[in-house]
């Protein structure tokens, strides 16, 4: 990367000499993968609109990144190289992954990109001993701390549990701590009422029942671990049911576009409906009228949202007592691909909601005025008198048979 390739507007000493409006406070949004990126969407779109506040984004250091600024790109983001960004002074920088945040010149708002933070970080004590208590991944002190300092200036939690696990994994971020719900599940509770529109851009018969098969990524996900499931559904489930899969982004990332299409071509030639991996999950899951999922966040919010849900797969151990994977892998019917698969689609139930909401968040429908509150705190403006209404979830994007 050299310095031909940055920028010269909205940002940097020469762009007053080309952009309109001047004197507004720069907002840096941080995208590291595709499943982060829906995450801050949400909440930039809380800011945004505000006369007094140039967003830009830029992609930032993962392994997963690679199909980003291509997704950047479609929704019209200024894309500033990651060199750039990490040579400028921004009023505010929100991410919701911790990789490279330490080189940005900026009050770091960070927040969780998935359910809660649910799963056990690979740590070890002094001489490599195992840790006597497990270490909560994202509410660690590696992650949240560098040079001695905490990198982020707010942390949000979702959940008042979360106090506590940084009260012995990282104390000295107790004073940044956030506690403002699930911006994703607040969202996804709005767009509720949007159900019978999901379904009409489906092409769904209001009879026919929408199986939605969600995996995470790697080894251990229903994709990788079950893989001959999706064509079981497709030949066993008669007329009047559908399939969609949603496969993690990651999943998309680590095999490629076209390899993951020619493994799902004849189910698709079948009538699987495949999510783009780019579009939003959230409406596909609302259409749905079951669930059958692996240990990721979709699985969680599906079963908080009251949808039928069938689990596939063990109990990690690395998932953590009392977050919402835990809660569905202990409580939700097992799915044994082995056995005939429409008894089990049927028997479907739903689980508690409330509880399963209940661990996913301790303030439901405040995160939107509490993450704008704290972002025009950190930005030193006045916080507008209006708070935006969150705007329905878009319709499912389904790949095209011709994709």
């Amino acid at each position: 990367m050299t310095t031909e390739d940055w920028l010269r507007m909205p940002i940097g000493i020469d762009a007053t000499a080309w952009i309109s409006r001047r004197g507004c406070r720069n907002v840096l949004i941080v995208v590291h993968t595709l499943a982060s990126c829906h995450r801050l969407l949400d909440v930039v779109d809380h800011i945004e609109c505000d006369s007094r506040i140039q967003v830009v984004f830029t992609v930032a250091p993962d392994v997963f990144n690679h199909a980003v600024p291509q997704f950047l790109n479609e929704l019209g983001a200024c894309v500033l190289p990651w060199t750039q960004a990490t040579r400028h002074r921004f009023d505010l920088a929100i991410a919701a992954s911790n990789g490279g945040l330490h080189e940005l010149h900026a009050p770091v708002l960070l927040m969780a990109h998935g359910a809660g933070r649910g799963k056990h970080a690979h740590a070890r004590g002094t001489g490599g001993r195992a840790l006597a208590e497990p270490v909560i991944h994202g509410l660690d002190a590696p992650r949240l701390t560098r040079d001695g300092r905490v990198v982020a200036a707010a942390l949000i939690l979702a959940h008042e549990s979360e106090r506590e696990i940084l009260r012995r994994q990282c104390p000295d971020a107790l004073d940044v701590a956030v506690l403002a719900g699930d911006p994703c599940f607040d969202r996804l509770v709005a767009s509720l009422p949007e159900r019978s529109r999901y379904r009409e851009a489906l092409a769904l018969p209001i009879a026919d029942r929408l199986v939605v098969v969600s995996s995470t990524w790697g080894g251990e996900g229903l994709f990788g671990g079950s893989p001959d499931l999706l064509p079981r559904l497709i030949d066993q489930l008669p007329a009047g049911f559908r399939v969609a899969a949603l496969l993690h982004p990651a999943v998309w990332g680590a095999h490629g576009r076209r390899q993951i299409l020619a493994w799902l071509r004849d189910c698709r030639d079948a009538g699987l409906l495949l999510l783009d991996p780019t579009g939003d999950w959230r409406s596909l899951v609302i259409a749905a009228d079951c669930v059958v999922g692996d240990h990721g966040s979709v699985t969680a919010y599906a079963a908080a949202i009251g949808r039928p849900v069938l689990f596939v797969g063990g109990r990690r151990p690395t998932t953590t007592a009392g977050s919402p994977q835990e809660l569905v892998a202990a409580a939700a019917g097992r799915l044994d691909p082995g056995r005939p698969l429409l008894p089990q689609i049927r028997d479907a139930r739903p689980l508690d909601a409330r509880a399963v909401a209940g661990a996913l968040t301790s303030r439901p429908g405040q995160s939107g005025p509490q993450l704008r509150r704290t972002m025009y705190d950190l930005l030193r403006l006045r916080e507008p008198g209006r708070h935006r209404r969150p705007s329905p979830i878009p319709v499912p994007r389904i790949l095209t048979p011709t994709a």
